[in-house]
């Protein structure tokens, strides 16, 4: 796409504007936007304060926003044993320094994580050709889980059921 202003150069800003219900859009060069006084820092500009697009400040970003967890991590300035890494290092640039700050940031990083991907365990995907055996695996985990909080709950009828449907399942599929 080229720029809407000159026509010559690629368009890399992407600006849409909203004024009482009116919208409009521009698609300009940077040479352009910053003539158009968009990418200029002395001026008010929406994009005056964003550096490039990197995962490293989307999460350094997202940091900010994170209530306290309680953490005196400033004045006991966490650090992984590891490697040495800060976390206040990695607030600041969004990479861990080794596997063993997720131990070491735990408390930390949790919520960050729960935040972005809605839970802190990684389960992958199951294929859907092959994955029959593991999907019913899957299930009769979780089948479980829901029988034992049946007992707990002395909920014996629907106890039963899911014991049959286990049953039935590790029959089919073998434990």
């Amino acid at each position: 796409m080229l720029c809407d202003k000159c026509k010559e150069r690629p368009a890399t800003v992407h600006y849409t504007q909203i004024i009482n219900g009116v919208k409009t859009e521009m698609n300009l060069c940077e040479q352009c936007a910053q003539e158009e006084g968009l990418l200029n820092s002395e001026t008010f500009s929406p994009f005056a304060d964003f550096a490039p697009f990197s995962v490293q400040n989307l999460l350094a970003g997202l940091m900010n926003f994170l209530p306290n967890t309680g953490s005196t991590y400033v004045e006991e300035q966490l650090k992984c044993d590891n490697c040495g890494m800060t976390y206040d290092r990695f607030r600041e640039t969004g990479r861990l320094g080794c596997s063993r700050c997720y131990d070491s940031f735990a408390d930390e990083l949790n919520p960050l994580i729960r935040r972005i991907h809605g839970s802190i365990g990684h389960r992958g995907k199951i294929p859907r050709k092959t994955g029959g055996v593991l999907r019913a695996k899957r299930e009769i985990e979780e089948l479980k889980a829901k029988l034992e909080k049946a007992v707990k709950e002395e909920a014996f009828e629907e106890a039963a059921k899911l014991r049959d449907k286990i049953r039935e399942l590790e029959k089919k599929y073998g434990k």
